[in-house]
């Protein structure tokens, strides 16, 4: 089936700089809307991605993120949110960005274009096929990323993707594609707009689902979280009063003596049923 950029066409919108602000932002927000519907039709391919990941994370593996410019700023923002939402260590969900680090603020001139530094920088974390990697681009025409991704196809490592574009070179050499198709920007070619979006509702799914069904929420609740400032811990100490049953000022201690609301539900009960 013949590719199509579809994310490269020309918007629908002419004329912008003649647009009142009231215009500018409704009509982006009338775009942005098209956006959660796309995604819903991209369901089936997001669970099985999903239960890849599930699979190899209950068994020792990790999740990989790699991309360029916003697509691996996004990547990156998810594998960040990880261990302070859901208590897992750091080296469990990783992201990887063309240009390395500074390309987190700035961007690298040609770095998405190399087709040999995308396997080094996995090389760097000891990829093995425990794992699974995951190439995010909005266009799916990346070389930094699909060149990757065919390192990890010829070493047995588990790999999906998540694309703005129907079969892309990008959907072509992962295992698991998300194709979530959200036609062509309001700002021509713009793809950190509608693009951006749907790859971060995805990377919400990917990541929020996986943790769900490796125990790191009991009933609706982060038990896990890192308690690293004062909004959390009172958040943590309000879950705890609520599931245990008991005052602010005793969950309170508890925290304290525990660390997180996981161990202190689990000590509590332990304690009192003893």
């Amino acid at each position: 089936m013949k590719f199509i950029k579809t994310t490269e066409q020309d918007s629908k919108y002419n004329h912008l700089e003649k647009m009142s602000v009231t215009e500018l932002l409704t009509n982006i927000n009338t775009e942005d809307k098209t956006v959660p519907l796309a995604v819903e039709k991209a369901l089936p391919q997001i669970t099985s991605l999903t239960e890849q990941i599930v699979f190899k994370l209950q068994n020792g593996g990790r999740l990989f993120y790699i991309g360029a410019g916003t697509s691996g700023r996004l990547g990156i923002v998810d594998a960040s949110e990880c261990p302070p939402t859901f208590g897992v260590p750091h080296e469990l969900v990783i992201g990887i960005i063309a240009g390395g680090d500074i390309a987190i603020r700035k961007a690298v001139e040609f770095a998405e274009d190399s087709k040999t530094q995308g396997w080094q920088d996995l090389q760097k974390h000891n990829i093995s096929k425990k794992d699974v990697v995951i190439g995010i681009a909005a266009s799916g025409t990346t070389p930094y990323v699909i060149a990757a991704l065919e390192k990890c196809n010829s070493n047995d490592i588990i790999t999906g993707c998540i694309t703005c574009n129907k079969n892309s070179p990008l959907a072509h050499v992962s295992q698991f594609p998300i194709e979530v198709i959200v036609g062509s920007e309001f700002v021509t070619g713009s793809s950190r707009m509608k693009a951006g979006t749907a790859q971060k509702l995805v990377l919400n799914m990917l990541s929020t689902a996986t943790m769900i069904q490796l125990g790191k929420v009991k009933g609706n609740k982060m038990v896990d979280m890192q308690l690293s400032n004062n909004k959390l811990v009172e958040r943590g100490n309000k879950m705890l009063a609520k599931e245990l049953k008991i005052n602010v000022e005793e969950a309170s201690i508890l925290i304290k003596k525990y660390g997180n609301v996981r161990n202190a539900i689990e000590n509590y009960k332990n304690e009192y049923e003893c």
